[in-house]
C-alpha cells in the first residue's frame, strides 16, 4: 500500500510540476490589427490621461472589435477615426490638458515586448495608434482583431498561483 501511494505522489508530483511550468501563451495571428496608446510620458497626469482616452473611446474599440472579419474592422476603423479624433479633442478639451495627438492607422512600428512570458517580436505591423505628445510614456496595447484586448502592456509582477489538484477537485464539485 505504501508503494502505491508513494508511486501516486511521485506521478502526481510530476504532474503539478509540468502544469505550474507551462506558459500561458497569447499569440496573435499574423492577420490581425493591434491598437495603441502612448502617453506623452510616465508622469501621473500623462497616464491618467492616457487612461481616460481609453476609457473615452471604449465604445468605438468595442464596435471595431465587435467585427468578424479582417476586412470589416479595417472598414469600422477608417469610419471611427474621425470620431474619436473628435472624442479626445472634447476630453482633452474639457480637462485642460494641452497636448497634441495623432492617430495613425496602417503599418506601424511596434518594439520587441517581452509580455507573461511571451515574446512579441518587433516590427511594422498593420495598427491604429495614438500618440500623445512627446509619446514617450508606457503604452496601452490589445489587438483590435481578432479581439484580444484583455491584454495590457504595461508591465505587473503579478502571479497567481493555482494548485493543480484542488481546480480538479473544483470542477468536479460544481
Amino acid at each position: 500500500m505504501k508503494k502505491i501511494l508513494l508511486i501516486f505522489a511521485i506521478f502526481l508530483s510530476i504532474l503539478v510540476i509540468t502544469y505550474i511550468n507551462k506558459d500561458e501563451y497569447y499569440i496573435i495571428p499574423k492577420d490581425s490589427i493591434r491598437f495603441r496608446i502612448i502617453p506623452n510620458s510616465n508622469s501621473i497626469e500623462d497616464l491618467y490621461m492616457k487612461e481616460q482616452v481609453k476609457e473615452e473611446i471604449n465604445k468605438y474599440i468595442t464596435n471595431i472589435s465587435s467585427s468578424t472579419s479582417i476586412d470589416e474592422s479595417r472598414t469600422k476603423i477608417q469610419e471611427n477615426i474621425p470620431l474619436i479624433n473628435r472624442s479626445i479633442q472634447t476630453l482633452f478639451n474639457n480637462q485642460n490638458y494641452n497636448k497634441d495627438f495623432n492617430i495613425k492607422y496602417g503599418l506601424n512600428y511596434f518594439p520587441e515586448k517581452i509580455y507573461k512570458g511571451v515574446k512579441y517580436e518587433e516590427g511594422n505591423y498593420e495598427s491604429m495608434v495614438i500618440e500623445i505628445g512627446a509619446h514617450e510614456g508606457d503604452n496601452y496595447w490589445c489587438v483590435l482583431f481578432p479581439p484580444l484586448c484583455l491584454i495590457e502592456a504595461e508591465e505587473s509582477t503579478d502571479v497567481e498561483y493555482k494548485f493543480f489538484i484542488s481546480e480538479i477537485i473544483k470542477k468536479f464539485i460544481k
